[in-house]
């Protein structure tokens, strides 16, 4: 045998050695890590299938309680959004306490409907378009229930310039304003809403019956009219 071979022999038997001890020492910690690995993706595969899953779920629970809501079985339609807003994926919870909401002032509980919008409104986390309609639907049950004080503290903080729902915070305002006896600033709101080229179509008929209506209680006339 020559010096050279005998030298890889050498060699190679030292990295046999070094690789038996190596892996006699770390061989488990190495394998553990790589079923960590496997199990997490599995995991992560499973986490995906399962959120489809409920999301499905979800929805089809969600369209059957519309079907309720839709068929006049307001007690059932109340249970099954209430049953989605306490159970359900984070994706259906805001939506179904607003349908829920809607159900309890259509069955006549105006003071739980709005303490349920207040609940959204109070919601930080909840999109802002919930919150900012939630402040339009329980402001227009106050108008009929509540104060002016009431509706203003919801509609207010979207009367600012700009804001997409300033109209309909107008004119929640000026109805309750209306429904006080304050002719004069329910008239304010409605000639605010008509003078505003941002006033819906549907919403500026009725701005017209209002100033109408009011004038005709003896509230101020329009200057062009």
């Amino acid at each position: 045998m020559s010096d050279d071979s005998f030298i890889r022999e050498v060699e190679e038997e030292l990295r046999n050695e070094q690789l038996q001890n190596f892996w006699s020492k770390y061989g488990k910690l190495i394998i553990a890590g790589a079923v960590a690995v496997v199990i997490g993706v599995a995991g992560y595969r499973y986490y995906e299938y399962s959120s489809a899953q409920t999301a499905a779920a979800n929805g089809d629970a969600f369209m059957e309680a519309v079907r309720l809501s839709t068929d006049g079985k307001t007690d059932e339609a109340i249970a099954a959004f209430g049953k989605i807003e306490s159970e359900g994926s984070a994706a259906y919870q805001v939506t179904a306490k607003m349908r829920l909401a809607v159900e309890l002032h259509k069955k006549g509980d105006s003071e739980k409907a709005v303490e349920t919008f207040d609940a959204i409104i109070a919601d930080t986390a909840a999109d802002e378009n919930f919150r900012s309609i939630s402040r339009i639907r329980a402001a227009m049950i106050l108008v009929d229930t509540g104060s002016v004080a009431d509706v203003d503290s919801r509609v207010s903080p979207l009367m600012g310039p700009g804001s997409a729902y300033l109209p309909s915070a107008r004119e929640a305002l000026g109805l309750a304003h209306f429904k006080a006896g304050d002719l004069e600033k329910s008239f304010e709101q409605f000639e605010e809403l008509a003078k505003d080229s941002e006033t819906p179509s549907n919403m500026r008929q009725r701005v017209t019956v209002m100033l109408g209506l009011i004038s005709s209680q003896g509230g101020p006339v329009r200057e062009n009219q």
